[in-house]
């Protein structure tokens, strides 16, 4: 069973800041990932930071997994996206790596500050890139480098 959680929602110059509290469970998560998806829908900004400060046990892998794909058609793919949590990454690397397989725009962060840099001015995800699970593999070594008789 879930407690109750809180989030709070800032709007300035085309990013929109959301910060969470409370306890760390799937239903929470999807909950506020469904209020901010609201939020971007009305906004319409070009990206989010998301402060996450959930306590207790973190999401698995599996639960990131299906967190991103209950997400997609949300709006989410129109920006770029900065999940911090300030306490420890915990298990959310998922998040990040399962998003990007998505062809979303995002990242995560233990720091704030890094997060706010990353948004304004890190390297952006190409829109026409193809999704990377799907690139092609490391090219064969160069033969012409061997040297061994």
């Amino acid at each position: 069973m879930s407690g109750p959680y809180s989030i709070s929602f800032d709007y300035r110059h085309g990013e929109l800041r959301a910060h969470v509290k409370g306890e760390s469970s799937m239903a929470n998560t999807v909950a506020y990932w469904d209020e901010i998806a609201d939020q971007i829908d009305r906004l319409k900004p070009l990206s989010l930071l998301l402060v996450d400060e959930f306590s207790g046990p973190p999401l698995t892998a599996d639960d990131w997994m299906k967190l991103v794909e209950s997400m997609n058609g949300k709006g989410l793919e129109a920006l770029r996206i900065a999940h911090v949590k300030p306490h420890g990454l915990e298990k959310i690397e998922f998040c990040e790596i399962f998003a990007k397989e998505a062809g979303l725009d995002a990242r995560v962060f233990t720091d704030v500050r890094v997060a706010e840099l990353w948004l304004r001015h890190g390297e952006r995800q190409l829109p026409d890139a193809p999704p990377r699970r799907k690139e092609a593999a490391s090219p064969e070594p160069d033969k012409a480098r061997d040297k061994r008789g």
